[in-house]
């Protein structure tokens, strides 16, 4: 089992049903599997402002909104309490090195320390972590058969008379 880090446009894309993809998909599956998911302590925040969005851009309704929040909030992740300490050191390097915005360079930075695959829709985070060494949960390295054990079909025997 992986260490995985999961940013916000991840998140968002498994609570809002508009925002839904393959990727987003197989992050809350293996959430639901218990991987360990670490995130930097803005994620909630950036989820929350995501989803706030939406619903300004009435692409989700205040009760849709709430039970999104709701679910969120019910996600077994690790809020990272090093994010803030790293903040001037690491992560700003990661940040100028890269020319990622400081959140993104946070969800590195957890990443790199955590020895833990990146996932995220973000392609100048996929494109910094992969330059920086990190491996990201995107573009099929990461296959189902990771997420769901594999079932052995019978073998019929298939002889005509």
């Amino acid at each position: 089992m992986h260490a995985l880090v999961v940013d916000s446009s991840v998140t968002i894309g498994f609570l809002l049903p508009d925002e839904q993809d393959p990727l987003s998909t197989k992050v809350l599956m293996v959430i639901q599997e218990g991987w360990p998911i670490f995130v930097p302590a803005h994620w909630a925040i950036e989820v929350a402002n995501g989803l706030l969005m939406a619903e300004r851009r009435k692409r989700s309704s205040p009760t849709d909104t709430h039970a999104a929040l709701s679910l969120a909030q019910t996600l077994s992740v690790t809020a990272d309490e090093e994010t803030a300490s790293r903040l001037a050191t690491d992560t700003f390097a990661l940040a100028r090195q890269y020319g990622l915005t400081i959140y993104d360079a946070a969800y590195l930075e957890l990443a790199m320390r955590r020895s833990a695959k990146l996932a995220t829709n973000d392609r100048d985070l996929v494109k910094a972590a992969k330059a920086s060494g990190v491996a990201v949960f995107a573009g099929g390295l990461i296959s189902l058969s990771d997420v769901i054990p594999q079932r052995v079909k019978p073998s019929r025997n298939v002889n005509s008379h």
